[in-house]
């Protein structure tokens, strides 16, 4: 079995892999003759084949690819997973965007010793063979996707074990060219069935939009296949696609693959540009480029409006004034009657003043809390999103969502490369009903449209704070799918105001642990389920400036330095976060091992600081 390493926050490889720069080897080239052809399944090369393939990538949807059932010899591929196996370490890596169990780069091999790389005989053969100018030939003949690099390979063995994804993106990065991944799934003699998950997924772009982004779900799906050899030419705002989580949970059962990047012929290769020119700039913007624009700071990014303070009925808030009584009496309807006491009102204020973040569990007061869990249960289950009803796989696309459930009072937020959830459509015929689900669903609306937006719940932010959220943003009731939910880490805030950002939470599931790291200015909440060591979901905020890189600092989150608690399972949990005018990153992932789908409400203020007399 293939060894894996815990994640560090500088990830290593094995001691005999010192990686070495991408460009420094260089495939012998023999690999002309039938040597190499040899390494290749019988009549690769072919003509007809090649001619074959190129038709059908011409033709395919939603984006141009192709499959070859069959690449390399199997008695190559069978000890190149030996070699794989036996002999390679795994680091596992983890971003917003992936999770994976991944060795170094296969150039590397190159800068062993003599007796290092006689224990790696067929996997060098393989590499060589796979960067050969006579396969680099192959597949411009069936793509048309010009000169390929022989000298810049790119490429690593990874293994998606239990809660392994990639998320959705176009591979934009550089001089990348050609995307490609050979499978190697383990056990050799058992097929990987489609349940298990790990399928590439590819997405088609959304019509109608200025900006190319991918539709919410998408349209084709390519589970592993031994010795399958799957390939596209990477294209900004095109090659959308992601792997779908593993969820197998059998001892031996892997999704192992190499997988890489054909880059653009460099200065000196045949075809290759020169060394004062530049590569002629994309129109479009690749998805890690809309990632890291400042539009995108916010799923729920809108327009602030200013609250009024000149009626006869308001009541301009203080820190040092509680909530009136009539604010008060307003409130208990939602919140929980102990922190609507001023002794709480005041420790809650010194927390906050000190840290500028919050968690108030068990928010909610009892009663609508017991409604959300038991009306939203009831959904999950009439929705097949409960974890009985799917056996721990990933649910399909659409389940329990507008238009394809008529009865749903939800529908799917994207696009995926950048957030996919649920959110709750302002009107609809259940708002009429009276079953739990409903009555659920109906809070949720209330919580979004009157207890966010109000002036006393202003009042109260304001005695928790010290500063006055004095402009309202958008608020937003959302729900998460196990399997389906995600965000990214968003951009960089241009804005010279400092937000107030919270979020009230509710149905968690089961165990519940909460890790804050000051020191990397990092806020996380993390759920677990400790039984089978699964992550379930995690939420990450962090504060950095322009030239923070969102793909980053996932590493720090499970390394823990501070204290690291379990808490009973709570209704609700509100969570409100001050943003200055650096990049706010904000994460959330639910894994298919999730037994419920995860609600909440968000809101957004614009603060102000006032001398306060």
């Amino acid at each position: 079995m293939a060894q894996v390493r815990p994640r560090s926050s500088s990830p290593t490889v094995h001691e005999a892999h010192h990686k070495k720069p991408k460009t420094s080897h260089t495939s012998d080239d023999t690999d002309a003759g039938s040597d190499v052809v040899a390494h290749f399944a019988t009549a690769l090369f072919d003509p007809s084949n090649v001619e074959r393939l190129r038709t059908g990538y011409a033709d395919s949807t939603p984006f141009k690819h192709v499959v070859v059932d069959t690449l390399f010899r199997d008695d190559l591929l069978r000890n190149v997973k030996d070699e794989c196996v036996k002999h390679l370490s795994f680091t596992e890596k983890e971003t917003d965007i992936y999770k994976v169990n991944q060795t170094g780069d296969l150039a590397s091999l190159s800068y062993l010793s003599d007796d290092q790389r006689a224990l790696f005989p067929n996997l060098l053969a393989l590499r060589d063979a796979l960067y050969s100018s006579r396969f680099r030939a192959f597949l411009q003949a069936v793509t048309g996707c010009g000169p390929l690099s022989g000298t810049t390979q790119d490429m690593s063995v990874n293994s998606y074990t239990r809660g392994c994804h990639l998320l959705n993106h176009d591979d934009v990065i550089g001089t990348r060219r050609v995307s490609y991944i050979l499978y190697m799934p383990l056990p050799y003699d058992k097929p990987w069935r489609a349940e298990y998950g790990g399928a590439l997924e590819l997405y088609p772009v959304r019509e109608g939009g200025d900006v190319p982004e991918p539709d919410i779900a998408p349209v084709k799906a390519i589970p592993p296949s031994w010795n399958q050899f799957v390939f596209f030419e990477v294209q900004p705002g095109k090659s959308f696609h992601s792997v779908e989580e593993v969820v197998v949970d059998e001892v031996g059962r892997t999704r192992l693959s190499i997988s890489g990047w054909f880059h653009a012929a460099q200065p000196g290769e045949d075809g290759g540009y020169v060394a004062e020119e530049t590569i002629t700039p994309q129109e479009t913007a690749s998805s890690r480029e809309q990632l890291t624009s400042s539009s995108n700071a916010s799923t729920c990014a809108g327009s602030f409006t200013q609250y009024d303070d000149t009626g006869d009925d308001t009541e301009p808030p203080h820190p040092d004034i509680p909530p009136s009584p009539a604010y008060t009496s307003f409130l208990a309807r939602y919140i929980n009657p102990a922190y609507l006491q001023l002794r709480m009102m005041k420790t809650v204020m010194a927390k906050f003043v000190n840290e500028s973040n919050l968690q108030l569990q068990g928010f909610l007061v009892d009663e609508l809390a017991a409604a959300l869990e038991e009306g939203l249960g009831e959904a999950d289950v009439a929705d097949g999103l409960d974890g009985t009803s799917r056996g721990g796989r990933i649910p399909s696309h659409g389940l329990g969502v507008s238009p394809s459930n008529s009865a749903s009072a939800w529908t799917v937020k994207g696009p995926p490369h950048k957030w996919r959830y649920c959110t709750l459509m302002q009107e609809h015929a259940s708002s009429s009903s009276t079953t739990a689900r409903a009555k659920a669903e109906h809070i949720l609306r209330d919580l979004q449209d009157t207890l966010f937006p109000s002036a006393a719940f202003r009042a109260w932010l304001t005695a928790c704070d010290q500063a006055d959220p004095a402009e309202l943003g958008t608020g937003e009731a959302g729900r998460a799918a196990p399997g389906l939910a995600l965000t990214f880490a968003s951009g960089v805030s241009k804005s010279t105001y400092a937000n107030l950002r919270a979020r009230l939470t509710g149905n968690l599931t089961r165990s519940e642990c909460y890790d804050a790291d000051p020191r990397a200015k990092i806020q996380t909440e993390l759920w677990r389920f400790f039984e089978k060591a699964t992550w379930l979901a995690w939420q990450c905020l962090r504060f950095g400036n322009e030239d923070s890189a969102p793909h980053t600092y996932i590493n720090t989150v499970v390394k823990v330095d501070g204290n690291l608690g379990a808490v009973t399972r709570e209704r609700s949990r509100f969570s409100v976060v001050h943003q200055g005018s650096s990049l706010l990153a904000r994460l959330l992932a639910v894994a298919a091992a999730g037994f419920f789908s995860r609600p909440w409400v968000f809101g957004e203020w614009r603060t102000v600081w006032r001398w306060w007399g």
